[in-house]
């Protein structure tokens, strides 16, 4: 080998000298003894690296999750030769040491609230991989829980709760809009009825006011009595309402059958008439 070589950026090298620890080679361009010292392992990264881990365990609830985890980790330039030295494979045993603490927190959690403690359960995570890995040339950067999954059949129950639970929610809401449509409309009918029976009140208000006017005309202006001229009115409006028949074809109205008699050319209004009148006699 050479005695010149470099270092790229965010890389370092460790140089050994007859096989004891010489010193560390960081960036840029270097000269070395090629028969006393040697460029040993492969280059250190200075870099953010990840490590992602998945990890299957039992909640509380007895229900086996998979859970993703994303470790950022990076070398501290401090202390490269701890980093290089104290471990063997950094990225299996940092695995090791995420392994031991998920699986020791998870079994706290019931798999509904796990999902709301991931934020919480990683950040343990953090410090405790902080703790153990500072003692080795490591610092954590950051600890991501990026997933949970629990089996498929636990998946599909979990959804079918959640839909039943929306399905009587929607029921509820679309039974309370149809309740206050119902008591809208009963409302509106009862106010409708109400403003009829008063515009009802009015026209047959008139229509006495209007009759006795009539009665007190004729009584006053000719000698044709005041039942008499009552006779009169009430047949006109009788056929007045017959007329009204013929021009609505949608009428509730019902009738007793009536008929004229050819001699008087009342019928049987005009016998009703008499008998109302015969009936009033005694009052006089």
């Amino acid at each position: 080998m050479g005695c010149c070589f470099t270092v790229p950026q965010q890389e370092v090298r460790i140089l050994q000298t007859c096989g004891k620890f010489a010193s560390v080679a960081y960036p840029g361009f270097h000269i070395r003894n090629p028969f006393t010292t040697q460029i040993v392992g492969d280059p250190i990264s200075l870099r953010i690296m990840e490590l992602c881990v998945r990890i299957e365990t039992k909640t509380k609830d007895n229900v086996f999750v998979i859970l993703v985890i994303t470790i950022q980790y990076k070398v501290l330039q401090s202390q490269i030769y701890k980093a290089f030295y104290e471990l063997t494979d950094p990225r299996q045993q940092l695995q090791s040491y995420v392994f031991n603490n998920v699986r020791a927190q998870i079994p706290h959690y019931e798999l509904d609230k796990l999902f709301s403690a991931k934020d919480e359960i990683a950040k343990q995570l953090k410090d405790d991989l902080e703790h153990e890995m500072n003692q080795f040339g490591f610092s954590i950067v950051q600890s991501l829980i990026t997933d949970i999954e629990p089996d498929a059949l636990v998946k599909k129950a979990m959804n079918d709760i959640n839909a039943a639970q929306r399905l009587r929610v929607a029921a509820n809401d679309k039974a309370e809009a149809e309740k206050i449509g119902i008591v809208k409309a009963a409302e509106a009918e009862a106010e409708s009825k109400r403003l009829s029976g008063v515009g009802l009140a009015e026209q047959r208000k008139a229509v006495v006011m209007g009759l006795h006017d009539s009665i007190r005309m004729f009584s006053e202006h000719s000698d044709i009595s005041q039942m008499e001229v009552m006779e009169l009115l009430l047949m006109n409006q009788y056929f007045d309402t017959l007329k009204e028949m013929t021009q609505h074809g949608k009428t509730s109205t019902v009738f007793v059958p009536h008929e004229a008699d050819g001699a008087g050319g009342n019928g049987q209004l005009r016998n009703a008439m008499i008998q109302a009148r015969q009936g009033a006699a005694p009052a006089h």
